[in-house]
């Protein structure tokens, strides 16, 4: 079935599904939301999936970009939330999006402030975390082991280390994400292919047992969607269509650098935290030459925003974590951008860095709510709450197959085609090429205009907030985005006249 994402398909499947009754409405288009979608929709059911605003709009779009396998919770004895990181994770890796998620190598510099002992103590959680791997069936050859690296080797890897005081370096390996909002994407797209209808821009006023009251944000027409069983997805914003929810969100800070500003950097980092037990920065280089620095970890009161906004003292916070372990420092000045996203923690007692990353699944009132959890875990997280869905319903349908569904993309990468477009579009490449090459205007990061055309012909792309901040990371930096607004402007009248 035909996967594509348009403003024309969102029209039609509007007017189809105000008429019709599915058997699952799913409310929320992020990771979760798009990947109970396409869970539902593989078993047969029939299926909308909605969201106020676009694709991977909360928090799905604001991760680390990090595919692990769950370090962290081992450490804390979470051993069933480990190992189920490393099993999604390794799914991911091996079949379902091996073009979107790749394994990547980490750093954590022995400096001063690295102990021996507290060294030997990483390095033991890194080889239990290799035994998590091996438990979960991912291979060494996709992923491999750690080890312990020489100052000289350590440098190789990462030039901008401070070289007074390092005594080596601790490697170890995890998978990351090319783009998070693009794993949504592939998501949404894949569930689309088996029959689900996407759609964006269209709010949930009330949920109820048999549906939901609805409201198209682009004409502000309101109706209802029936449906036998509904699945509210919305992570963070839960609460506010099940009041019953109570969730701790938690902030985490991004810091965006600059191409250029660690020159050479190879290797991501994690660079231990002062004060805190298990707890890292993450330094991340991203194929487009920036670098992500992150993350935070504080308490977030009050309404939720839908963009959430980075204060300043969490900037400064990373910024003193970096600068620990390079030679040259990086000034503030030298952050290109900042973005920050909230985790939907479920409540309890204690800081919310160590409240668990386990997910739940509840119901009330004829609706199931999918709650917790992270990026990495979103498949089986759909799961069960595709599972609950279908007793809470008595809805008639096969078991969960989206262990072995290849997301959009991917399988073999036609010859020919450029490296950037092989690793951004996977098996689409060659289709891709082939708008490119007709529309081959750069925009900004090496993105053209046929990659924006490729955005709203396929990937449900309809603004230009949907275009830069989402299915391109152009507006992560704000020169940037203005930079690239009149081409995309542009693109967007072209679409438009057509």
């Amino acid at each position: 079935m035909d996967s594509s994402l348009n403003a024309a398909r969102r029209s039609l499947e509007l007017r189809r599904v105000a008429g019709e009754r599915v058997d699952v409405l799913v409310v929320g288009l992020g990771a979760t939301g798009a990947g109970a979608a396409l869970d539902a929709a593989s078993r047969g059911l029939s299926v909308a999936a909605i969201d106020a605003h676009d694709l991977a709009f909360g928090t799905s779009r604001w991760s680390s970009k990090m595919a692990h396998g769950g370090l962290r919770y081992l450490a804390k004895g979470q051993v069933d939330v480990a190992y189920e990181s490393a099993v999604e994770r390794g799914i991911l890796l091996r079949r379902t999006a091996p073009h979107l998620v790749k394994a990547h190598p980490y750093l954590l510099p022995l400096t001063r402030a690295v102990s021996r002992r507290q060294a030997a103590l990483v390095m033991a959680g890194y080889r239990l975390g290799d035994g998590l791997r091996a438990a979960a069936r991912t291979s060494r050859r996709l992923l491999p082991g750690p080890s312990r690296l020489s100052a000289a080797r350590a440098h190789t890897l990462s030039p901008v280390l401070a070289v007074d005081g390092l005594r080596g370096a601790l490697l170890s390996w995890d998978g990351r994400l090319l783009d998070d909002a693009r794993l949504v994407v592939a998501l949404a797209r894949t569930a689309a292919g088996h029959g689900a209808r996407v759609l964006t821009r269209c709010r949930a006023l009330r949920l109820t047992g048999g549906g939901a009251d609805v409201r198209d944000e682009l004409t502000g027409e309101e109706f209802t969607i029936r449906a036998r069983v509904v699945i509210n997805a919305t992570g963070v914003w839960a609460g506010t269509l099940d009041p019953a929810v109570e969730l701790r969100p938690s902030r985490g800070t991004h810091l965006v650098l600059g191409p250029g500003t660690l020159p050479g950097q190879i290797a991501g980092m994690h660079l231990p935290i002062p004060g805190e037990t298990n707890r890292f920065a993450l330094v991340l280089p991203q194929r487009d030459g920036r670098v992500h620095v992150g993350l935070t970890d504080e308490p977030v009161e009050g309404p939720v925003p839908d963009v959430p906004e980075a204060p300043e003292k969490d900037v400064r916070a990373l910024l003193e974590v970096l600068n620990g372990v390079l030679e040259v420092p990086v000034t503030r000045e030298a952050v290109a951008g900042v973005y920050a996203g909230l985790r939907p923690l479920l409540a309890a007692d204690g800081r919310t860095a160590d409240l668990s990353r386990r997910h739940a699944v509840l119901t009330d009132g004829g609706v199931v709510t999918v709650v917790g959890g992270k990026l990495t875990t979103y498949r089986r997280m759909a799961e069960d709450a595709v599972d609950r869905a279908i007793s809470y319903g008595n809805l008639r349908a096969g078991r969960c197959r989206t262990r072995k569904i290849p997301l959009v993309g991917a399988g073999p990468v036609p010859s020919g085609v450029p490296a950037s477009l092989a690793e951004r579009y996977g098996a689409e490449a060659g289709a891709v090429h082939e708008l490119v090459k007709r529309h081959p205007e750069e925009v900004g990061l090496g993105l053209t205009e046929g990659d924006l055309l490729w955005s709203l012909l396929h990937e449900g792309a309809l603004d230009e907030g949907d275009l830069l901040d989402r299915r391109t990371r152009i507006g992560l930096v704000g020169r940037d985005r203005d930079r690239a607004l009149p081409a995309t402007r542009a693109v967007l009248d072209r679409i438009s006249s057509a």
